[in-house]
């Protein structure tokens, strides 16, 4: 079975996020549904942390996914 994934955006362009997609939303609507949680907890707390935006997604089904990101390209 393979995964479905999203890479995030970041305010830090090093340090993305790369997230499991739940098999229950479509591939097309996974980035509003996703944005939409965040806008909510940043609305919520505007000092909140990766890790409570993380929460928030898992709770609707998102897996963060560990990854490696390779060299810089100059």
């Amino acid at each position: 079975m393979s995964a479905k994934l999203m890479l995030l955006p970041s305010s830090k362009p090093h340090e993305p996020r790369l997230i499991a997609i739940p098999s229950d939303i479509d591939a097309h609507e996974a980035f509003r549904f996703a944005t939409g949680i965040i806008a909510a907890v940043e609305e919520e707390n505007p000092n909140c942390s990766w890790e409570d935006i993380e929460e928030a997604l898992e709770e609707k089904g998102f897996e963060s996914v560990a990854y490696i990101l390779g060299p810089e390209i100059n």
